[in-house]
């Protein structure tokens, strides 16, 4: 009850992205409440950050799993992003009745740009702690260049930079070893619940059969709801396009933010490039993981597409059906992958693959930045005149202002995200 307590809590305070989100938790789990070991739960965030999906909600089930079971992970998991669930979906609804009003564009004149600095520092913020010499830096302009230029798909960007970082952990080993960028700590809370030497419970301890009893299960699940979906094209296509999604989410939501974009805006049709914009500047102001913007994407799709009948009930139905495919396999990854995870410690042949990615991630960040930055700073522009229209400066300086706040002052997203939003309402008084 202490720990379900505590979950429910962390659901609606886990503010400020992943990062806000784990250090929250390293406070409550290792420093406050001894649950877990600073060596332990460094661990675990290492190959959170290393497997599909976001992080954060990782790590939450990972630590839940590991001190109660399937019950634990599965409440952990559950109680970290419902809170966001609901409250997005209702302000989706909001945004689609009231978006329309001259105060909600003013203000979302001042967010747009904040958007644009916000996924830069992301890409910056990334980059530094991914790409620690000149071969992944290489790999991270290529896919920078493959997806900007050529129009490269997202899914074939991971699985070149997988291979390439396979190969080259065997190559160049050295080159392709740390993966997710957090060393250990010599930092010490004094005894732990599961303290650096406390043995694996029973459930964490690998076996196939139940590696393949579990997994069996998760797939079994997935593929029922998927068949229950058939005979309503919309959501069935929704479910799909979120379990590739979930997948691909491999250097945390804005590595899966460009290939959201373009099934969601460009091959669906679900919402637009600046409603995306407009539901991204959303999450980062609400709790919950960032990848949540699967649940504006959803609730937009379906009421564009009339999924269920009425505007409000089509939208919890989209929302409902992207966020419970998004977020099934990160509970896959963990129950059914945790103890293999566990016995997998610092291996070079699992962590390169994921280096290589990690680092082609990057690239791919930087070009949905210039996309947003284009969208923003032109914003009547089309393919066929990419600058054509009125050319926004003062977006531009917002834009400018916002980053330096993020990157050189290290402000709040949320306090700058806020700042930004008050600035766009005052010009759109001015005007």
């Amino acid at each position: 009850m202490e720990a379900l307590r505590f979950w429910f809590k962390l659901g609606f305070i886990s503010f400020g992205g992943p990062a806000g989100q784990i250090a929250i938790m390293h406070q409550e789990l290792v420093e406050r409440r001894r649950w877990i070991s600073e060596h332990r739960f460094l661990h675990a965030l290492n190959y959170c950050m290393l497997l599909p999906g976001p992080e954060a909600c990782q790590l939450a089930i990972y630590t839940g799993w590991l001190l109660h079971g399937l019950r634990g992970g599965l409440m952990a998991g559950l109680l970290f992003f419902l809170p966001a669930f609901f409250l997005l979906s209702l302000l989706a609804g909001l945004y689609l009745a009231f978006g329309d009003l001259p105060l909600v564009q003013g203000v979302f004149y001042g967010i747009k740009p904040a958007v644009v600095a916000v996924v830069l520092f992301a890409a910056w913020r990334i980059g530094s702690r991914a790409i620690k010499n000149g071969l992944l830096l290489a790999i991270s302009a290529a896919a920078f260049v493959g997806i900007f230029f050529f129009d490269i798909g997202f899914p074939w960007i991971v699985l070149a930079a997988g291979i390439l970082g396979a190969i080259g952990g065997k190559l160049l080993p050295g080159k392709f070893s740390g993966g997710g960028g957090h060393g250990g700590s010599n930092k010490g809370y004094g005894p732990a619940l599961i303290d650096d030497d406390t043995p694996p419970p029973p459930h964490a301890k690998f076996s196939l059969a139940k590696l393949a009893l579990t997994t069996f299960a998760f797939v079994a699940v997935g593929a029922a709801t998927l068949l229950a979906l058939r005979g309503n094209a919309d959501l069935y296509h929704m479910g799909e396009f979120f379990t590739k999604a979930a997948f691909l989410t491999i250097g945390g939501a804005y590595a899966v933010l460009p290939y959201v974009y373009q099934g969601g805006v460009e091959q669906y049709a679900w919402l637009t490039g600046p409603q995306m914009m407009d539901g991204l500047a959303l999450g980062e102001t609400t709790p919950g993981p960032l990848i949540m913007i699967v649940t504006w994407v959803g609730y937009l799709g379906g009421v564009a597409k009339a999924a269920a009948g009425g505007s409000i009930a089509s939208g919890l139905a989209g929302a409902t059906v992207a966020t419970f495919f998004t977020f099934l396999p990160s509970f896959l990854f963990i129950i059914a992958g945790g103890p293999l995870v566990e016995a997998s410690r610092d291996d070079i042949k699992f962590t390169a693959p994921l280096t290589g990615i990690t680092a082609a991630v990057v690239g791919v960040i930087v070009n949905l930045a210039a996309f947003f930055a284009w969208h923003t700073f032109w914003p009547q522009a089309t393919a066929a005149a990419p600058f054509g229209g009125s050319f926004e400066g003062l977006a531009v300086l917002i834009a400018a202002a916002a980053f330096v706040a993020l990157w050189k002052y290290k402000q709040d997203i949320m306090k700058v995200i806020g700042v930004c939003a008050l600035l766009g309402l005052a010009l759109s008084f001015i005007r």
